[in-house]
């Protein structure tokens, strides 16, 4: 059964179409990579999945839900927003760690303002915080950073403070983890450390969807690929599929640009 639909979803900014009737749906545990040129819609694609950016044209179902569709009013309250945006857990090219805080903190702190929202907060203050940092140490130990929980961000490396990062969005438990260019701002020999944290959560059928530039990576890791060009997936198919035996001309001369490049 699908966890998430995206319908015929069009985003233009001014007069510049950005994405154009974009169709695909993902089964819970699946891991989908999105690869194409720069410019060509992936990074626009994800915000507005996580309602950053206000789609312009279509619906968004998660769970057999609609929680969005630009034409149902009721569906794009302001109100509602911070609730859908829950479904996702973005990790962004760049880090975003609250500088004042120590790793633990930017890991917990979402969480914590959430659940004083709860019914029982002030009945239960003091266990629900407690759960909240058990749980968020257990996170950071699952990204190999449990030595750090004390660090601040200026204190750790960029490969570390993407963990932190990646850390964060599962602290709040989202049906699907996003992940935009999550290696770009790295260094090369910090860019493996990042990876490997998310083939893990590939391997244990974490619901994903990655917009990267390593093809070596998406090969590896996705269940299937999603190839972008002009604001349209021009092709899908298993990494297999995409990658040895690619249907459409635009998908080749993507992959033959990028494999001279590596050259």
């Amino acid at each position: 059964m699908a966890i998430l639909e995206v319908r015929n979803i069009e985003k233009s900014f001014g007069s510049l179409p950005v994405l154009k009737d974009i169709y695909f749906s993902m089964e819970k545990g699946e891991s989908i990579a999105i690869i194409g040129s720069s410019g060509s819609g992936k990074t626009t694609l994800l915000r507005c999945l996580n309602f950053l950016e206000k789609p312009d044209q279509g619906s968004i179902i998660v769970n057999h839900e609609l929680i969005f569709d630009a034409g149902d009013p009721q569906t794009q309250m302001e109100s509602e927003m911070r609730k859908k945006r829950l479904h996702f857990g973005l990790i962004f090219q760049n880090f975003n760690l609250f500088p004042q805080y120590t790793v633990l903190k930017n890991v917990t702190l979402a969480a914590e303002l959430l659940s004083s929202e709860r019914p029982d907060y002030k009945q239960n203050k003091k266990n629900i915080l407690s759960e909240i940092q058990e749980r968020s140490k257990m996170l950071l130990d699952q990204v190999g950073l449990m030595d750090k929980i004390d660090n601040y961000p200026h204190q750790i490396s960029g490969g570390q403070q993407q963990r932190v990062a990646i850390a964060r969005a599962l602290a709040l438990e989202p049906d699907i983890l996003c992940f935009d260019e999550p290696t770009s701002a790295l260094d090369p020999e910090l860019t493996g450390e990042v990876l490997k944290v998310i083939k893990s959560l590939a391997e244990e059928d974490t619901t994903m969807i990655i917009v990267t530039h390593e093809m070596d990576f998406a090969r590896d890791v996705a269940d299937r690929v999603l190839f972008m060009d002009e604001g349209m997936i021009v092709e899908q198919g298993s990494p297999e599929e995409v990658f040895a035996g690619p249907r459409e001309e635009r998908t080749r001369q993507f992959l033959a640009r990028y494999q001279k490049a590596q050259l």
